[in-house]
């Protein structure tokens, strides 16, 4: 395979892409990520060799973030960090929405001090008591 072809930057696949963005460690996780719905693709659901052009908006949900980028520019070949934020902007409605979330703290909704573990019977009773009766299987 001659080099050229495999450093051409005019067809990237999308698994590649999101790799070599650094939005996630491995191309095995994004091909996972992707396989799970959980980038979409101009509002659609897409398949990890699916051919990323300039201009799309690209969706991203994972555990500690929701992003939505434009494309603007392809890489197959991943690279230091300054470099890969020059592939992607992103969408005034995706920073909007990830400050709103911030401000109001909805990402810590479910977190707990380390160590703090189940609660006790006495913390059951009192959440079964709150809730009017609902029984939590632990």
């Amino acid at each position: 395979m001659s080099k050229s072809i495999e450093n051409d930057d005019t067809k990237c696949r999308l698994d590649k892409w999101l790799w070599a963005a650094r939005f996630f460690k491995t191309r095995s996780l994004a091909t996972a990520a992707i396989e799970t719905g959980k980038v979409h693709v101009d509002g659609d659901r897409a398949k990890p060799a699916k051919e990323v052009h300039i201009g799309q908006i690209i969706h991203i949900r994972n555990r500690d973030f929701e992003i939505e980028v434009s494309v603007l520019g392809l890489s197959n070949i991943r690279k230091g960090a300054p470099e890969a934020a020059l592939l992607y902007s992103e969408t005034q409605a995706s920073i909007i929405k990830r400050e709103n979330a911030r401000a109001t703290g909805e990402s810590e909704h479910a977190l707990r001090d380390r160590g703090a573990g189940r609660p006790t019977k006495r913390q059951l009773r009192d959440i079964n008591k709150f809730t009017g009766g609902i029984d939590f299987e632990l």
